[in-house]
């Protein structure tokens, strides 16, 4: 009888039969054939810290969102939900892989990680204060109407940024851009459909929804307030200033909560971006646990 090659061997022979980190999130290089090249006039610590600021976002409201895996409210929905984290994590990696290519790995790396791929010993085994995520992806879920307001916003401001750096200087960041911003569309228009069957639903539902908006609207306060970094990649040519896409993004918002029956919340005042600093709260410690307790665990460890 034939001998049936199992997924896992066909795994392995299409990487050349050399074994793989079991955590990794695919085998080929993330960047193959795009220019890593760094541009003229930009230091690379400042790009590969621009890169885990979008990267660390996108990974953990990732993880954010597979907590929804089992739990939604629709079979289908669980499905939609795990595209979008999906759609996140492949983001996450790109950026992670980025900020890899550029050296912010450093000494950091132990000799149990040497061998592991940038994105993923980023990913695993940098400690909470590490990571550059703000608190709006970083907040717990809360119930599903809250899930879909802050998938709304943060889809919708990340949405912004990607369209226009489509046109960074930085090759890799423009790719990147161009493949996000269709994803971002998705995950934006998804969540803004939940919004409005649920603004413009039952009483319950209603309340519900405005309890979510108005829970995810305190979380902005420094979303749009640039880092010094990104400030000097702006100039460069490189990044995009946060603060630029405000307009755009309060326009957005307000006509899906307008559309909703939803009230606008106040928008709060501007802080200093702490997330970007590394401070964050406990929740980030928790959610780290669960996404790195297996790799920690065995660091080394290949298919």
């Amino acid at each position: 009888m034939a001998h049936e090659e199992t997924v896992y061997e066909a795994l392995d022979h299409a990487s050349g039969g050399e074994g793989h980190w079991a955590f990794g999130t695919g085998f080929d290089e993330p960047l193959a054939g795009v220019d890593t090249t760094v541009p003229d006039g930009v230091d690379p610590v400042d790009l590969g810290t621009y890169c885990l600021m979008l990267g660390d976002d996108a990974l953990v409201l990732a993880q954010r969102l597979t907590q929804w895996v089992t739990a939604a409210p629709e079979l289908e929905e669980e499905v939609a939900i795990a595209n979008v984290a999906l759609d996140l994590l492949g983001q996450a990696r790109l950026l992670l892989a980025r900020a890899g290519s550029v050296g912010v790995l450093g000494r950091s790396r132990s000799r149990a990680t040497a061998s592991i791929p940038d994105e993923d010993a980023l990913a695993y085994f940098r400690e909470p204060d590490e990571f550059r995520s703000t608190a709006l992806v970083a907040a717990p879920n809360g119930d599903f109407a809250r899930t879909m307001a802050r998938l709304l916003v943060a889809a919708t401001i990340r949405l912004a940024v990607f369209a226009r750096l489509r046109e960074s200087r930085d090759s890799v960041l423009a790719a990147i851009a161009a493949k996000g911003v269709n994803e971002l569309t998705y995950h934006r228009d998804h969540a803004g459909r939940w919004l409005l069957r649920l603004g413009d639903g039952t009483a319950e539902s209603h309340r519900r929804a405005q309890d979510g908006v108005d829970t995810v609207w305190p979380l902005l306060a420094d979303v749009f307030t640039p880092t010094d970094v990104e400030t000097r990649l702006t100039a460069a040519g490189v990044a995009v200033d946060p603060a630029t896409v405000r307009a755009e993004v309060q326009a957005v918002l307000g006509e899906v909560l307008g559309r909703a029956t939803l009230r606008l919340p106040d928008w709060p005042a501007d802080t200093a971006p702490r997330g970007r600093a590394g401070e964050h709260g406990p929740e980030l410690g928790d959610l780290l646990a669960d996404l790195q307790g297996l790799a920690r665990q065995h660091p080394a460890a290949t298919w």
